[in-house]
């Protein structure tokens, strides 16, 4: 008899539907309120540009340095699916909070809390889908990264909307419907989902050789956490220092409208969500031929897609001058960008959770958000340079940081290929 676990839906797992589905809807709730922060901060706290950009920046690095704790704790103690909904509880009562105004730190601490169980503890469940030699498995990140993006695709047409045009509190109560829904949606389908692994103790010369094998691991990991760092440093402007610019260097009139500067949030998801399948596609051809590049191989490749986007604002500011750019370049740059963080962003969490050690999976990925977490924060910072040089400038900056994350991933292809 075929257990839950065996079931599929589109070729896959069911449990992977659930888990993207849960993990949509949780970024449907960050990316609504991710759209709205830095406008909230300018428009209605009448915060600095730099004192919203750190702020921004702090908060992002908390909500994935949190993991950090939230996996350890989920591997030792909780187990994962209560790690899940407890931490989605807790961040859906955080958005809610948002609605307040005078509760607004308070607001943020708590959905980086609720963060910290529930990010490591989801993704890292997708690997306990499959046998070790499953070769849907590769694939299985870049479908789960299209169908949470569908949640990213989706809250800057609602939550922006709503917020721009209604009442900020509106699009941050938007927010938080989004993580009630997620949570129901996890709840019922549990059944699904792989069962918890139980934790023995391993004898003691296993155990020895073990951390003898894991050390490696863990250094190798640490560099491409270095790269990853310094790659979001740069990707991560795109809701930092970016919607500035799309408010005041950006022509968005269409036929004699105005786009609302949100919706151009919803391009990047709704990319990822269009060209994954022609990507995969195009990987097939070359793995089937012999041709299939190396993770770290593919994620230095993105990091330099992503830096020939930023090259193209640079050119584009240059020319313009003080006059406001056309919509169509800002669509261009987001095609270029999204083509580089499918190279980059979901090939690195399927390497972390590839590597990852037995019994470790959530402390494993936790790693990865690790680096999304010192990255948000040096985007941050890096983003206090916005209203300091000129915006051609700025963008050429960031172009150069991720030059070199591609270049130190370069130099991690070789020894990371000896493991895989």
């Amino acid at each position: 008899m075929n257990s839950a676990a065996d079931k599929t839906w589109f070729g896959q797992p069911r449990g992977l539907t659930i888990l993207f589905l849960t993990q949509m809807w949780e970024l449907f709730s960050y990316y609504g309120m991710r759209t709205l922060l830095v406008y909230y901060m300018t428009k209605q706290l009448l915060f600095a540009q730099e004192k919203a950009s750190f702020i921004y920046g702090t908060y992002t690095a908390m909500a994935y340095f949190t993991p950090i704790l939230g996996g350890a704790i989920a591997d030792r103690w909780l187990g994962k699916r209560n790690a899940v909904i407890l931490g989605g509880s807790i961040m859906a009562f955080g958005h809610f909070v948002m609605a307040f105004e005078p509760m607004f730190y308070l607001a943020l601490a708590t959905i980086a809390l609720g963060n910290g169980l529930f990010l490591p503890s989801l993704p890292s469940q997708i690997n306990d889908l499959y046998a070790a030699d499953d070769p849907r498995r590769g694939r299985a990140y870049n479908v789960y990264y299209v169908g949470l993006n569908i949640g990213g695709f989706l809250a800057p047409l609602v939550c922006g909307t709503l917020g721009e045009l209604y009442g900020w509190h509106y699009g941050f109560g938007a927010a938080g419907v989004g993580m009630f829904a997620g949570l129901v949606i996890y709840i019922a389908g549990r059944r699904y989902l792989p069962p918890e692994l139980q934790r023995r103790a391993a004898p003691a010369v296993a155990a020895q050789d073990a951390r003898r094998n894991h050390r490696r691991v863990w250094w190798l990991l640490l560099g491409v956490g270095i790269a990853a760092t310094i790659f979001r440093g740069a990707y991560e402007q795109i809701g930092n220092t970016l919607p500035l610019w799309i408010d005041t260097g950006v022509d968005r009139t269409l036929g004699g409208l105005t786009i609302p500067m949100t919706w151009f949030q919803s391009l990047n998801p709704l990319l990822v969500i269009s060209m994954t399948p022609l990507l995969l596609m195009a990987w097939r051809r070359r793995a089937a031929a012999g041709r299939e590049t190396s993770p770290a191989m593919r994620m230095a490749i993105g990091a330099l897609i992503v830096a020939a986007a930023y090259v193209l604002l640079a050119a584009v500011a240059a020319l313009a001058g003080e006059a406001r750019v056309g919509w169509a370049w800002l669509v261009a740059f987001f095609v270029i960008l999204t083509l580089g963080e499918l190279y980059i962003l979901p090939t690195g969490l399927g390497l972390f959770a590839k590597l990852a050690p037995q019994r470790l999976g959530a402390t494993t990925v936790a790693s990865w958000f690790l680096a999304v977490f010192s990255g948000s924060l040096l985007a941050g910072v890096v983003g206090t340079l916005w209203s300091k040089a000129s915006h051609a400038g700025f963008f050429l900056l960031l172009a150069g940081l991720a030059v070199v994350a591609a270049a130190l991933l370069w130099r991690l292809d070789r020894p990371i290929r000896t493991l895989s």
